[in-house]
């Protein structure tokens, strides 16, 4: 890769790098926007990399399309209704996966969203026990390392909205003892004690309660996630967080302004609290124009949910919307936008994936599925990324800021 030194009219180093461009040793976009190739060097860099994932919602979708059963829809078979199998997992090459348990928000009116969540944690477990070839579970990053070097991939429970707790503590600790190893705070709807970013606020952030929330995470080191909930929440958390929190699934809102996304003063935040933001790779939070068609969707979502209360008759209604709302798709060097955007931000150290596989209805050219990995190590590649700044975003970082609240966890004082 030839690369040439020149002087700025501003006085600044630039170096051109193939098609990316680093200015005072930040990558910028490239010009060249053309499918992405992969190339020997990117394999073997990816090769190299412990490629873990922050979130993918198969469980979910397992329970919604196969019962959840496994014997109704067997992943070891290509599922070309899924983003996710066990072959494409193997031709992504992904290290380790975060299993998400996702409970949805409607569950806080009509109840039972702790026995979900439940059910959705003893899916996860089924799927590791039905393929124990392929899947071990994971409880913390030494874990993670021993499964990837056995050729398995290492296995972790995400808990997908804080209302699984139904306020309670004790839940809490219980789903931490079953293996969850963050909690996304909240998903669409704001919870009494934090405010969701797509929904009216309740607290301006966190109430009480939701202060002792992220602390009792602390102390037992279960990641804190703030995907999904509000940018003054987002800071409340950082504030009040004593270990490294994680954005499971955001991308950057100055890249894509949706309110999914993290604002720019919450990722040096982030940059300050040693966490990590994980990419979600959904068109509608990645590409800057889908982004702002689908600001709405969530308060969409709510009223054909109260307009078709019989669930076969929302997800019909809900088609159709999205049939009438076209919106674009983008490209991955759309994704690499965002990942470049917070590593200017927040630093390589504090960048990494979250999916949301088999969670979303439209994906990036070149991000179809769980093969698409390698296509963003050499897009990282292309821009002028080196080999280890690429293993930090593809895995290394998570590993780093889960050590840093079991590290957290250990030091908690006895009670």
């Amino acid at each position: 890769m030839d690369a040439t030194l020149q002087i700025a009219a501003s006085g600044v180093l630039v170096w051109s790098l193939c098609s990316a461009t680093y200015v005072n040793g930040q990558a910028t976009a490239p010009d060249d926007r053309s499918a992405v190739v992969l190339t020997d060097e990117g394999r073997r860099v990816h090769a190299s990399c412990i490629v873990i994932d922050g979130h993918n919602d198969l469980p979910y979708q397992m329970r919604e399309d196969a019962g959840s059963s496994f014997d109704q829809l067997d992943i070891a078979l290509h599922q070309p209704d899924l983003q996710t199998d066990i072959p494409r997992l193997r031709t992504g090459g992904l290290g380790a996966q975060f299993w998400s348990a996702y409970v949805p928000s409607e569950r806080i009116e009509l109840g039972g969203a702790t026995r979900h969540g439940l059910e959705q944690v003893d899916l996860i477990h089924r799927m590791i026990r039905r393929y124990p070839e392929t899947f071990e579970m994971a409880h913390t990053a030494d874990d993670i390392e021993r499964i990837h070097g056995e050729g398995k991939i290492a296995s972790m429970i995400g808990l997908e909205g804080g209302h699984a707790i139904e306020e309670s503590l004790g839940t809490l600790r219980m789903f931490y003892t079953l293996g969850v190893r963050y909690m996304t705070l909240t998903h669409a709807d704001s919870l009494s004690w934090c405010d969701s970013a797509t929904d009216e606020p309740i607290s301006g952030g966190l109430s009480p309660f939701g202060e002792e929330v992220v602390l009792e995470m602390n102390r037992l080191g279960m990641l804190v996630d703030i995907s999904h909930i509000s940018a003054d929440a987002m800071r409340h958390v950082l504030r009040v967080s004593k270990a490294p929190v994680i954005a499971s699934h955001s991308g950057a809102y100055t890249i894509a302004e949706h309110d999914r996304n993290v604002p720019d003063d919450v990722l040096e935040s982030v940059r300050d609290n040693g966490g990590v933001v994980m990419v979600n790779f959904f068109s509608g939070y990645v590409e800057s124009t889908a982004a702002k068609m689908m600001a709405e969707m969530f308060n969409v979502e709510r009223e054909l949910h109260a307009k078709y209360p019989d669930e076969e008759e929302y997800k019909q209604a809900k088609k159709a919307w999205r049939k009438a709302n076209p919106y674009p798709a983008g490209t991955v060097h759309d994704l690499v936008d965002h990942i470049d955007h917070i590593v200017k931000l927040a630093g390589v150290d504090h960048v990494g994936l979250g999916s949301d596989y088999d969670g979303v209805s439209k994906l990036p050219d070149q991000l179809e599925d769980v093969t698409s990995y390698p296509t963003i190590t050499q897009a990282l590649l292309d821009r002028g990324y080196d080999a280890e700044s690429v293993r930090k975003i593809m895995g290394g970082n998570l590993l780093r800021a889960m050590r840093g609240a079991e590290q957290v966890a250990r030091d908690w004082p006895l009670e």
